[in-house]
């Protein structure tokens, strides 16, 4: 009888190991797609939107009565020797969360390394975020330079920096 109870033990405490492991398991599965589906918007750059920013705000738009969302003019103010050059913010629409669209001296970028160009899209990203927008950067020749993009749709607003992958890691830079 006590070795039956024994069994009957060990097979109940197998099933509990069992249950946590998928518990947790499962739960890493939910953040692993979570993580998958942060993908930064696909929209093209709108350079216009700088001239005529109607229903977008840009560096250069200023609201007098309240506080302009997002705030990203000292983060431009404190940019490494002017590297933001301007910004469009688009509000979110139907399919398309809000995001940031920055654009940099491209001469100022291609002086930083490749750490240098992550740190400042983690910084101006985290800002954004913490308005809830995504960013993405870019030159005036509309290159994709890299993104700081969230699933603002999960409780811990999974994040992800995607940096395009010329000259990472202070490779040499070819004339």
């Amino acid at each position: 009888m006590l070795i039956e109870q024994k069994r009957k033990l060990a097979t109940l405490m197998s099933l509990i190991l069992l249950a946590i492991a998928t518990l947790i398991f499962g739960y890493q599965v939910a953040d692993a797609e979570a993580a998958m589906e942060i993908k930064p918007s696909q929209a093209p750059l709108d350079l216009e939107k700088l001239k005529n920013p109607k229903g977008v705000t840009t560096a250069d738009t200023i609201d007098l009565a309240k506080l302009t969302v997002p705030s990203l003019w000292w983060a431009k103010e404190n940019s490494e020797n002017k590297l933001l050059d301007n910004w469009i913010a688009y509000p979110a629409t139907p399919g398309e969360p809000s995001r940031v669209d920055l654009i940099v001296n491209q001469q100022i970028w291609t002086l930083l390394d490749y750490l240098e160009r992550y740190e400042f899209v983690n910084r101006v990203g985290s800002d954004a975020r913490n308005y809830g927008y995504n960013l993405r950067v870019f030159n005036y020749q509309q290159e994709f330079l890299g993104s700081y993009t969230c699933n603002f749709a999960v409780e811990k607003s999974a994040c992800d920096i995607n940096m395009n992958n010329q000259n990472q890691l202070g490779m040499p830079r070819s004339s």
